[in-house]
């Protein structure tokens, strides 16, 4: 492990979950692939930036919530199983969810069709109904948070987080930056925020995943997030010709300015998708993962360094930094334009070779399977040969009886 490049890397929190490999930084925190000892399995660990491990206020409130969704069960949640502090180091441990976000599915591929859309969405929609009735709020609902397995699950990661950097003491000008594309008017007014405000954060991520661009545009994330106190936003049609009605109105209705005018919350949305789904008569569908992603990046470069997931906890560990050193962000490769319109086409059911940018002599090229109608050929012709080769076997046992 190279510790001169990030301190925490190998060190075990409270003797029991080791940092194996960064995965994402942001601007309150940093995600590692980690090792439990105890249970012998990977897991994510969510460090909070130094920042907040001092704030008596953030701590409270980091505790409260990691409990709340501790207590949620859905199918559509990342799992937390964890929390704690160690040498002044606050960290969440998390489900690894093995696949990547929903935000680098789109820079590979681009927009989604309706179907997709609706495939991507209905678990997310579960997952934040079963904590709106719970009484939680999301309150930072983007494509970064929702997260894509390679079994095609979809599921959601982040929730309460927000709300307790919001209360603490320390500011941060990145998680603005990184929200403001899907704040709700009353969150840009007030910092207020309930189920429907996650209604309307989803409904910038339904436009975004239809279109390849969210609705708004702004020079600084102040003037991003103001726009939307003075402007609806568009119907996805407007942007890329050809989405339904349907889809449409859903989008326009969970991103109406007014709370009042939209969806109570997820299972209302959802509710609705699932109908307009059912009047298009949409095909099922399976979200494929990302081909690359910070996470299989991550545990790729572990493993090539000679890690193993496994092992037991040392007899001396060192110890935990109390300091996180500021390291380049992990960056993820941008191969399309989130500003150019794209027409409604299916990029979702076959890799399209263009969409993902590999130097020359890379061998991690996907291998394409057989198509189906391949395969289909293949066996009518082994059926077909067989049943020629009974048919002269027949012809020369009955040539023979006769004589």
């Amino acid at each position: 492990m190279n510790n001169a490049v990030d301190p925490l890397l190998g060190a075990a929190l409270e003797r029991r979950y080791r940092l194996d490999a960064l995965i994402a930084r942001g601007g309150m925190s940093a995600v590692y692939l980690a090792h439990d000892f105890r249970l012998g399995r990977s897991v994510a660990v969510k460090v909070m930036d130094a920042a907040y491990s001092h704030d008596p206020v953030f701590l409270k409130r980091f505790d409260f919530e990691a409990r709340a969704v501790a207590g949620l069960k859905h199918a559509g949640l990342v799992a937390v199983y964890d929390q704690g502090i160690d040498a002044d180091t606050a960290f969440l441990v998390m489900e690894l969810v093995e696949g990547g976000s929903l935000r680098e599915l789109l820079r590979e591929r681009g927009p989604m069709p309706p179907h997709a859309v609706v495939a991507a969405l209905d678990p997310v929609l579960g997952a934040l109904g079963t904590a709106h009735r719970a009484g939680l709020v999301h309150r930072d609902v983007k494509p970064e948070n929702i997260l894509i397995s390679d079994d095609g699950e979809v599921k959601i990661a982040d929730f309460g987080l927000v709300r307790a950097v919001a209360e603490a003491g320390v500011t941060s000008a990145s998680v603005i930056l990184g929200t403001a594309a899907y704040l709700s008017p009353e969150q840009v007014q007030s910092t207020y925020a309930d189920a429907r405000s996650d209604v309307y954060s989803t409904g910038i991520v339904m436009f975004e995943l239809l279109t390849g661009r969210t609705p708004f545009r702004g020079d600084t994330p102040l003037g991003l997030a103001y726009q939307r106190l003075t402007y609806d936003v568009p119907a996805p049609s407007a942007v890329v010709p050809g989405i339904p009605p349907e889809i449409d109105e859903l989008v326009l209705r969970a991103t109406e300015r007014d709370p009042r005018d939209r969806y109570l919350d997820g299972f209302d949305l959802r509710r609705a998708l699932l109908d307009a789904a059912d009047d298009l008569d949409l095909p099922p569908f399976t979200v494929p993962a990302p081909v690359r992603s910070a996470e299989r990046e991550s545990v790729s470069a572990f493993r090539s360094r000679g890690g193993s997931p496994h092992g037991e906890v040392p007899e001396e560990l060192p110890p935990t930094p109390s300091v996180i050193d500021t390291v380049p962000p992990t960056r993820t490769r941008t191969v399309t334009d989130p500003n150019r319109a794209a027409p409604l086409v299916d990029n979702y059911h076959d890799i399209d070779d263009r969409s993902i940018d590999l130097p020359d002599g890379d061998d991690d090229d996907p291998i394409e399977e057989p198509s189906r109608a391949g395969l289909a050929a293949f066996w009518i012709f082994l059926v077909l040969l067989a049943a020629a080769c009974l048919a002269t076997a027949g012809w020369w046992l009955g040539n023979g009886f006769l004589s």
